[in-house]
């Protein structure tokens, strides 16, 4: 809770940051860093320099700012360093944490071994990324003596921090999820329907400069199920073996919805993790929703504790034994800071993956013939479903990380998980190299 002290109290020795991938994201936090004491941006990584100085505009960056000709020259005058050598700035000895901003699942694995070989702090916000690898990218940043750690702001960060939050003051912790706008048939979704579904023309998304794979990504499962995965294996919580249900409720309903099946919920099992609709089923917008937040529900054990939520006016169950706590809104990249302070100044993630306990795999969105070309999650090929890690592990499945740019040799029916022996991939790329070595340390050691 002290953490603006200790960032003030850094002012004449900043924490040295590098950010890779200068987009929406990225962007975010820089917007945040000429407000925030204590810390250096020191250099910044783009492919494109010049749609990187375009969002720095945007956000209020004067050109001076970022003008500095090296990053030598950055720490010697406080300004930014801008390139597209995400390498030297790795290699950098000044830089002491690195964020992970670039959205591209096999660039941010490269990113983040490189950083971990340079004893480089790294928070990684390619969720993806840590989706599909995240348990043995924290190993290896561990075996580094370094931190890796999920991005405050994103939703994974903001459940990892409830679900803290209840087991330090004492509550055992029955779910934990996000918010979502579904329907099943958003499953279905590419980028030619998202706008329709989101209550946008497509002239709407073009002039807001909105990129339809992306947000499609977020509609139709993938983004969900992704994030989940990296709640469960951060936190130790469990998918249920059929994946998320998405039960429609407000706020007030997650306490009854979030209760076991035999006491009238919709869990599978307590310790689970869910995504709570904010439509109903035919499409009803739901007052009060949390689609752009998270929660997590807590037990109250004893009937004093229970008797205290009454007293406080906690919105439980009928039964006074089920209680919610929650953010209804998340602020994406503006909040990173918290996740740079906490790595820099106490060597603490805002969330690292401690058991592969979930994974999420790439499905067919339709029937995929042979020789298709995948093309990841929003497109048009394939969507993500949540499934335990053991059942992914035992079925061989892709996960929808990797699921970009493979060629399909033999077909999928659509709703079937793909394989690996479904696709010709590259055995020598850094992230597929690395996704198979996690398997091979779980198959031969669970845990």
């Amino acid at each position: 809770m002290n953490l603006y002290a200790k960032l003030k109290e850094r002012q004449d020795k900043p924490l040295r940051i590098g950010v890779i991938g200068a987009g929406k994201f990225g962007a975010m936090y820089i917007a945040q860093v000429p407000r925030t004491p204590g810390v250096h941006l020191v250099g910044i990584a783009d492919l494109s320099p010049a749609y990187a100085k375009e969002n720095l505009q945007r956000v209020g960056w004067s050109a001076e700012r970022y003008s500095a000709p090296s990053l030598d020259h950055a720490l010697k005058t406080g300004q930014t360093h801008l390139s597209e050598d995400w390498e030297a700035l790795l290699a950098h000895p000044a830089i002491d944490i690195v964020i992970e901003s670039t959205g591209n699942p096999p660039a941010a694995v490269e990113h983040a071994l490189a950083a971990f070989r340079n004893r480089k702090h790294v928070v990684m916000v390619t969720v993806e990324a840590d989706a599909f690898c995240g348990p043995l990218l924290a190993r290896k940043a561990a075996e580094a003596g370094v931190v890796y750690s999920l991005a405050y702001g994103d939703q994974p960060a903001l459940i990892c921090d409830l679900v803290d939050w209840a087991r330090a003051a004492g509550f055992p912790v029955i779910a934990a999820g996000r918010g979502h706008k579904w329907l099943p048939h958003y499953a279905q979704s590419t980028p030619d329907t998202v706008w329709g579904y989101y209550g946008l023309t497509p002239e709407q998304a073009r002039a807001g400069g909105l990129n339809p794979k992306m947000f499609n990504s977020f509609l139709d499962g993938s983004k969900p199920a992704i994030e989940t995965a990296a709640v469960c294996n951060a936190t130790g919580l469990t998918p249920a073996p059929e994946g998320l249900a998405y039960p429609p409720g407000s706020v007030d309903d997650i306490p009854s919805l979030m209760r076991p099946r035999s006491e009238g919920g919709v869990l599978h099992h307590k310790g689970q993790v869910e995504v709570v609709s904010s439509l109903q089923g035919d499409g009803t917008p739901i007052a009060y929703d949390i689609r752009f937040g998270v929660w997590v529900v807590f037990e109250g054990e004893t009937d004093y504790i229970r008797r205290c939520f009454m007293e406080y006016g906690v919105k439980t169950d009928p039964s006074s034994r089920y209680a919610c706590m929650y953010k209804r809104w998340h602020l994406i990249g503006l909040e990173v800071g918290i996740s740079v302070a906490s790595v820099g100044l106490r060597a603490e993630p805002t969330g690292c993956a401690v058991a592969w306990n979930a994974d999420a795999v790439a499905v067919a969105k339709k029937s995929l013939k042979e020789g298709e070309i995948l093309d990841g999650e929003g497109g048009y090929t394939v969507v993500g479903r949540l499934m335990p890690a053991a059942d992914s592990l035992a079925q061989h499945c892709l996960p929808l990380g990797l699921a970009h740019g493979w060629r399909l040799v033999r077909p999928v029916p659509a709703g079937e998980p793909l394989r690996w022996d479904h696709v010709a991939f590259d055995a020598n790329a850094t992230a597929v190299r690395v996704r198979r070595e996690m398997e091979g340390l779980y198959r031969s050691s669970p845990r």
